[in-house]
């Protein structure tokens, strides 16, 4: 095999809380998350050049040198099994940047699993997701995929029965949002309700799709929404439209509705194209695996 294919897929949380700040920095937190059929297309390519990695984008915007996560995970795989070939790497962009979506993250992920499956690397799934944490909270749980309650920072999975059959519309503002700078305004004491993750899981396994929409909750809305009044008024919106729930994933602005028929979610993006005619992030995508 000389070249591959492969797909890096989006993530939403269903249910995101945070249960406090560790001595390291990072915040310990309690989250559900699901992979989408939204993906990028990355390529991955033996380039026979000793030495050579390279990296293109179809953004101009999009970092192609040590920022980029991929191309991160590419030199720490091929620095790491002594690869001797050179890898060309080229990135169609598609999921939301800045998103809460973890477009990034999902990318990352999509790059180590393809160079183990090119180079024939001897990792397992476990191995990767051990090694994924390195580059990002969410690395992990983007190459697992699927839906999974996440722990720790992230990192820690335990995988769930797969979401039942829906829909969702994903809308992406065109507000700059910082991570780090969302969890660092974050005060619990403020929060004035947090995810009952029981009751979500508990729907889960029932797969009992309304009661997962009903239940679905994001402390991290207490402090973007509160910067960004778009995050609530899409959200509404939504649910006018008729979703069983809506709400922003991650530290936002991304806002996603949960329908019960891809004809209602069609209808609820048509018509948001038409509220919203300065947001091109506009998608109807639905849970994957």
């Amino acid at each position: 095999m000389q070249e591959l294919y492969t797909k890096a897929r989006a993530k939403i949380n269903l249910a995101l809380d945070i249960l406090g700040k560790r001595n390291d920095g990072y915040h310990e937190i309690s989250t559900i998350m699901q992979t989408l059929t939204l993906h990028d297309e990355i390529y991955i390519q033996k380039v026979y050049k000793p030495n050579y990695l390279k990296l293109v984008a179809n953004h101009s915007w999009l970092p192609t040198d040590e920022r980029n996560l991929v191309y991160q995970a590419a030199d720490y795989l091929k620095n790491k099994y002594a690869i001797d070939e050179g890898i060309f790497i080229e990135i169609y962009k598609i999921i939301p940047a800045s998103a809460g979506m973890a477009g990034g993250s999902a990318d990352a992920a999509a790059t180590l699993k393809g160079i183990r499956r090119l180079f024939d690397l001897p990792l397992t799934d476990d191995d990767l997701i051990k090694l994924g944490v390195k580059f990002g909270a969410d690395v992990p749980f983007c190459i697992m995929g699927g839906m999974a309650h996440a722990t720790g920072i992230g990192e820690i999975l335990q995988p769930l029965p797969k979401m039942p059959f829906c829909y969702i519309v994903v809308i992406k503002p065109p507000a700059i949002i910082s991570t780090q700078d969302v969890f660092a305004d974050f005060n619990l004491s403020k929060v004035q309700k947090r995810p009952d993750m029981e009751k979500i899981l508990h729907y889960i396994h029932k797969q009992d799709i309304a009661g997962i929409a009903e239940n679905m909750g994001n402390v991290l809305e207490s402090v973007t929404e509160k910067n960004h009044p778009i995050i609530t008024d899409i959200k509404d919106f939504l649910m006018q439209q008729g979703a069983l729930g809506a709400m922003m994933t991650g530290s936002g602005p991304t806002v996603f509705g949960i329908f019960s028929s891809k004809a209602k979610g069609q209808n609820a993006v048509n018509a948001a194209k038409t509220r919203y005619a300065d947001i091109n992030e506009i998608f109807l995508t639905k849970p994957y695996k």
